[in-house]
Parts: C-alpha cells; sequence; structure tokens
C-alpha cells in the first residue's frame, strides 16, 4: 500500500511538473504572439479556435499575472503558432550570413533570404514596422539579435566613449557576416570644423564629416565587422541632396573604408545605379542602389548594375493584376475629398502645373502607378484606381449620380503590398497586424521588392567567392 501511495504522489508531482512546463511555453508562445498582434486581435482569435470565453480582459490578466495561468487547447496553440512567420524553405541549410540595417519592413531582406542568406542581425527603430517585420521574418532568437535603436550599438550619441572602445563594442553586439544590408535615411553632412581641422593639419575623415547623421552608423559597422559585400539603398534625390555634398561625403567615405563601389564613376540619365521598379512591377519607383565590394578581396571585377536586366521578368504583372475582385466601400473617396482633389487638380492644369491626382486606368494594360509615398493615408491622390470616372463630361457633371457613383478609390493595403512585390494575387498574403494608416506608411517607405531580389541574384556569384575566401582563412 505504501509503496502505491509513492507511486501515485510521483505521479501527481510528474502531472504538476508538465503543467507547469506546458503552462511557460504557452505564456512564451503567447508573449511572441503579442509582440506583433494587439490583445484585442489575438482575443478575438482565441475565440475563434478554442472553446473557453476568452475576451482582451481575460488575456489581460492573464498577461499581467492577475489570473490564473491557462494550458492552451491544441486548436489554440496552432492558431497562435499560424500567426507568426515560418522558417524559410532552406532552413538550416544556409550559405551566407547578412545583417539588415534600417530595415523597414524586410523589402530587401527578402531576396537575400531568398538566395540562402541567414539574417543574423536586424536593426530597426520604428515598433509599427518591427511588428510587420516580426509578423512575417523568421526570427531565431539563438542566431538572430534584434535592436530598434542602432545607435545603442555604435555609440554614436556618446562623445565620450572612444573610438576603439566604440568598434570593440559594435563587434560584440553585431555578429560576423558575408554581407551588409542598410536602408539608410537621407540626411545633410555638417562640415562645420572640418576646414579647422585640415588647417590644424589634423585628419579627419568619415569620424568627423559624416558625425551626427545615421549613414555614419553604417560606416562604423562597416569599419568594424568588414563584411565582404554591401548593399545600400537610397533615394535618388540622394545624388543631389544638399547640392551634391551628401553624395560626395557618403563616397569618400566608402572610399576610405577600403571598398569599391560598383559602377562609382558614371552618373547622368543612364547610371546603372538609379534603378525604377516599373522593370518588375507597374510602379514608377526609383531608388538609388550602391553595391560595395571590399577591395582587398578582389570580388568587384566586372561587376556592374546594369545586368540587373537579365532579371527584368519575362512578362510584367499589369496593374489591374494586383488589385482585388471587390473591396469594401471604406477605400472609395468620399464626395467631400474627390471634389477637393478634382477641383484641386483643374486649378493647377488651369496655371500650367502638374499638380494633382494620379487616375490609374486598371484596364489598361500599359498602366504605370506614380510613386507611393508615406502619405498615401492621406488622401491617396498620387494612386487612385479608376472606377469609370467620366473624364469627358463637363463641370456641370460633376455632380451627377452616375458619375458620383463612379468616384477612384484607394489602394487598400493589400494591393500596396502587391504594387511593392511583398506578396503575389493568389499566394500567401503578407502580414499587416497593423491600421491601415501605418500599413500605407510602411508600404511607402519601403522598397519594390523584386529589384533587391534581382539585385541579390546579380550578387550571389560574389556571395559564394567570399564565403569560400572567408573559408579559406
Amino acid at each position: 500500500m505504501a509503496e502505491f501511495d509513492s507511486l501515485a504522489l510521483h505521479q501527481l508531482v510528474q502531472a504538476e511538473s508538465d503543467q507547469q512546463r506546458q503552462q511557460e511555453r504557452d505564456r512564451a508562445l503567447l508573449d511572441q504572439v503579442l509582440e506583433i498582434y494587439g490583445q484585442k486581435c489575438v482575443a478575438e482569435q482565441l475565440k475563434k479556435a478554442g472553446k473557453r470565453e476568452w475576451s482582451r480582459e481575460s488575456l489581460n490578466r492573464w498577461v499581467n499575472g492577475k489570473g490564473a495561468p491557462k494550458i492552451l487547447t491544441v486548436a489554440e496553440e496552432t492558431l497562435l503558432r499560424g500567426l507568426l512567420p515560418s522558417p524559410p524553405a532552406h532552413h538550416p541549410h544556409y550559405r551566407f550570413r547578412f545583417i539588415d540595417l534600417f530595415a523597414g519592413i524586410g523589402g530587401i531582406r527578402s531576396g537575400f533570404e531568398a538566395i540562402g542568406g541567414q539574417c543574423v542581425f536586424t536593426s530597426e527603430w520604428n515598433k509599427n514596422a518591427v511588428r510587420t517585420y516580426k509578423a512575417n521574418w523568421y526570427n531565431d532568437s539563438v542566431t538572430h539579435t534584434f535592436n530598434q535603436d542602432i545607435r545603442e550599438v555604435t555609440l554614436s550619441g556618446n562623445p565620450a566613449i572612444s573610438e576603439t572602445d566604440a568598434y570593440a563594442h559594435i563587434c560584440q553586439q553585431i555578429p560576423e557576416h558575408d554581407v551588409l544590408l542598410a536602408g539608410f535615411p537621407c540626411q545633410p553632412f555638417s562640415l562645420a570644423g572640418v576646414s579647422k581641422k585640415n588647417a590644424m593639419g589634423r585628419a579627419h575623415g568619415f569620424e568627423c564629416e559624416a558625425q551626427g547623421t545615421l549613414f555614419f552608423d553604417v560606416a562604423r559597422i562597416i569599419k568594424a565587422r568588414r563584411p565582404a559585400i554591401f548593399v545600400l539603398e537610397n533615394v535618388k534625390n540622394l545624388k543631389s541632396h544638399d547640392k551634391g555634398k551628401t553624395f560626395s561625403v557618403i563616397m569618400n567615405t566608402l572610399d576610405e573604408l577600403g571598398y569599391d563601389v560598383a559602377d562609382a564613376g558614371i552618373n547622368g540619365k543612364d547610371d546603372p545605379k538609379i534603378i525604377d521598379g516599373k522593370h518588375f512591377l507597374p510602379q514608377h519607383r526609383e531608388r538609388i542602389v550602391l553595391v560595395g565590394f571590399r577591395r582587398d578581396l578582389h570580388l568587384s571585377e566586372g561587376f556592374t548594375l546594369r545586368d540587373i536586366d537579365r532579371f527584368y521578368p519575362s512578362q510584367r504583372p499589369t496593374f489591374g493584376q494586383l488589385l482585388e475582385p471587390t473591396v469594401d466601400s471604406k477605400y472609395v473617396l468620399s464626395h467631400k475629398l474627390w471634389d477637393y482633389l478634382y477641383r484641386y487638380a483643374k486649378k493647377h492644369a488651369a496655371k500650367g502645373n502638374g499638380f494633382g491626382f494620379g487616375l490609374v486606368d486598371p484596364t489598361c494594360e500599359n498602366s504605370i502607378a506614380r510613386t507611393l509615398s508615406a502619405r498615401y493615408h492621406k488622401d491617396g491622390s498620387e494612386i487612385l484606381v479608376d472606377r469609370g470616372w467620366d473624364k469627358a463630361l463637363g463641370e456641370a457633371d460633376f455632380n451627377h449620380a452616375e458619375n458620383q457613383a463612379r468616384r477612384p478609390r484607394r489602394l487598400t493595403p493589400h494591393e500596396c503590398a502587391r504594387l511593392m512585390g511583398f506578396e503575389k494575387p493568389g499566394d500567401k498574403p503578407f502580414r499587416i497586424p497593423v491600421s491601415d494608416t501605418q500599413a500605407y506608411r510602411q508600404f511607402g517607405n519601403s522598397v519594390v521588392v523584386p529589384v533587391f531580389a534581382a539585385v541579390a541574384k546579380l550578387l550571389e556569384p560574389r556571395i559564394a567567392m567570399a564565403v569560400k575566401l572567408r573559408n579559406k582563412k
């Protein structure tokens, strides 16, 4: 009898231990999901899958330790795991390592992951962009670090820190990598003090010229970690920004760091560093792409971004193919907003100005939209979907019932995702865990995904050479 009691006690303790471990696993999974999705959204999803009465309040009590911890049902656990991104198809057989700086929602990352890259470090400061990024890109906390303020890594905001200590700190925080990706913001450089240092015979270099800008943080990381290759992205106007001073400092800095930038000496209209997204998707979107190779590795010979045309799609999708068959009426412009945009455009047209909305005909195979911007959430004016508005009608017919019923509409967030190349019609949708306003800002600030997928493919043999050289060490 005593033996039976001992066995029963052992089983009871084991059951309690198993239950505690399950609760800890469930809590860890829930915390991951709540990093991305709001409590209201998660509670609503759990209600659909579980037998319990979930609510935002009950979930909040559990998260804050005020309610009894629960064990998730199989259906609830499956649902929560489905809200998280899956590992990439090639995981864990990675071929090279890369880092993703000023990552946004992962537009540049996508193409490099597709050719066998493992992202080992990500930095993005915008909390809403971080939510979208984490909802869509696999994050293995064992091999991947997520940072929000890159200046905490480079220590660029602390003038008391010596350069030696700053570089040592970067090497502690950022793992070794083969490729550095960065879509850094465009900022003017303050050259005050440089001429004084020159007069005093003191060296300054990029540590002086680029100080106070976020490009400076990129440069510090490049100097500390010495990746074989980097890919930097910015707006086309970077070249003319601050009368060319900004671009000059950037190019001088990259040269000073010991890197050869592809097509560095080419300028003008045919500059291959300026790539237009319209070759891949029906949107006119020009961006400057700086691809750099570590000079001592001799990887740059024969490389040019002109060869990106090898990866143009044989048939670009039409604007109409990217649209959803039916959309919520909230995306149709209100009478008041359409009236304002219509009259604003007419007023400027009469003055010979080019201001106005961009009405795109989805039935025309050659339609190309204007550049989607971060302000799209305000009125959608740069890309409006034509719903049959009769342009031939005169002013008196503006308020005609039939014409008003055909008022243009904005793109939906998922249509923006397609126009930027984050998803394709009929494929698995890109996860958007934020409001429409935030989604429009994120897509408007992002890159055309297939452009950088093409850059990645163009670089693939060079990356393979870099990895081979690294492995020989």
